[in-house]
């Protein structure tokens, strides 16, 4: 059997399995059964893709999954994130859109206190998109900035997708998620200004609405008490790790850590609170983890099988330049993110893609931001990314699925946009890890 057979069974089966609608973790231990089977020896392989399973989840380096997520669990159960969100509104003048403006901003200080974009997304549209329509918002205007700046989540750290896919793919996690911390920031800004410039074109998208005005003490007195000490816990971590005095998973349990602290010193902290928090947790933390599971054995099983080295070897003979490479792989990435889930996307391209990036001597962090970038994509893409489900999830009833793509629209082109600037820019990505470390 040549790769060639290795690489239908394999790829396309698990591809097949995906979109049939097998949970992803079902998906690629069934593929590695298989292939344990066939390649590795029939039982003597089921053994060892039991090892693997094992050693998998062993690594040192998947530590920092569960405290990232800690954190925004901490942050939303304690009803911290509604402090925040006050905070910011009170130092938002009245400009066109306002609340959406609210909604970016304040999403951008969760991106970096929390490593969930699904609980991003759905804390806000729950909080922000009811008072918008109330207000006279289009639910286009309501939805799409919250959706938005929830796959911005991906990028800031802490992240747990980031960690996932630097421990997948071998790239430096710590340079990974300082490496997304100039294009999160540039999303989000660019989000504010289109937000700005299309109310002031079309003001009945927003309705102006008076502003209570707050002044002196009581204007700044929720940001400093809440947002600062909050924020900090970002700049704590990013520190920590760009210093060297810390490695992912000691910055990771620094924040969360931080984060319980300041709920306690808040008296925010209940037995409800933490017991739901740690559910929370759990449940992402294991549900990451049992992927982890099947990830590592298929890429061995590739890579066993010579469907690997028979792919790196195929595009390589293409004879196309590294950045033409690049550019296909992005597009693969954006293509699949309209179908699959992003760990799904990570299990199926990686093993791939990264032989032949290290080949072409690609930078890793320039191509780990960009790879993020198409993950935060696919979290927008019509008809099944899963902000757009989220968001469905806790809006209103009279907010469609019809507005919800239209919604997200004018942001997936804004991230496309950011995307090719990286591309042709890579010091976008590589400038703050090469500053900083």
């Amino acid at each position: 059997m040549g790769w060639e057979f290795a690489a239908w069974l394999l790829l396309g089966g698990s591809t097949v399995l995906l979109f049939l609608g097998l949970p992803v973790a079902f998906t690629f231990i069934a593929v590695n059964i298989a292939g344990a089977a066939i390649w590795m020896g029939g039982d003597v392989g089921l053994v060892q893709f039991a090892r693997n399973a094992v050693t998998s989840v062993a690594s040192f380096s998947l530590t920092p999954i569960p405290l990232f997520v800690l954190m925004g669990e901490v942050l939303f159960h304690t009803g911290l994130a509604v402090k925040v969100i006050e905070g910011i509104e009170r130092l938002v003048r009245d400009l066109p859109g306002r609340l959406a403006v609210v909604a970016v901003v304040a999403g951008t200080v969760f991106s970096a206190i929390s490593g969930s974009t699904i609980a991003t997304t759905a804390m806000l549209g729950s909080l922000m998109v009811p008072v918008m329509l109330a207000r006279g918002y289009h639910p286009t205007m309501a939805t799409g900035p919250v959706m938005a700046i929830g796959a911005v989540d991906m990028l800031i750290p802490p992240s747990a997708l980031t960690v996932l896919l630097g421990s997948l793919s071998g790239i430096s996690i710590s340079k990974l998620l300082i490496g997304g911390v100039t294009p999160g920031l540039i999303l989000s800004v660019v989000f504010v200004a289109y937000i700005v410039v299309r109310v002031k074109i079309d003001p009945t998208l927003a309705p102006a609405a008076p502003v209570r005005e707050h002044r002196g003490w009581a204007k700044w007195r929720l940001f400093v008490q809440y947002v600062l000490p909050l924020v900090s816990i970002f700049g704590l971590v990013v520190a920590s790790m760009s210093a060297g005095w810390a490695t992912p998973t000691e910055s990771a349990a620094i924040g969360a850590f931080a984060t319980i602290a300041l709920a306690a010193a808040y008296r925010a902290l209940s037995r409800k609170s933490v017991l739901a928090a740690l559910r929370g947790t759990m449940s992402i933390s294991g549900m990451i983890l049992f992927i982890i599971v099947g990830a590592t054995t298929f890429s061995q099983i590739l890579s066993f099988s010579g469907a690997s080295n028979g792919l790196v070897s195929a595009i390589t003979a293409q004879g196309l330049s590294p950045m033409a490479i690049i550019a296909a792989m992005m597009l693969v990435l954006i293509l699949l993110g309209v179908f699959v889930d992003q760990v799904s996307m990570m299990l199926i391209t990686l093993p791939i893609f990264m032989p032949v990036v290290q080949q072409l001597n690609i930078d890793l962090v320039w191509f780990g931001v960009m790879f993020l970038i198409c993950m935060q994509l696919g979290l927008l893409l019509p008809p099944h990314g899963l902000l757009l489900m989220t968001m469905k999830g806790v809006a209103p009833p009279q907010v469609t699925m019809a507005h919800i793509y239209r919604a997200v629209i004018p942001y997936v082109l804004i991230s496309i946009a950011v995307l090719a600037l990286i591309f042709f820019v890579p010091g976008v990505a590589t400038w703050l890890p090469a500053k900083l470390g």
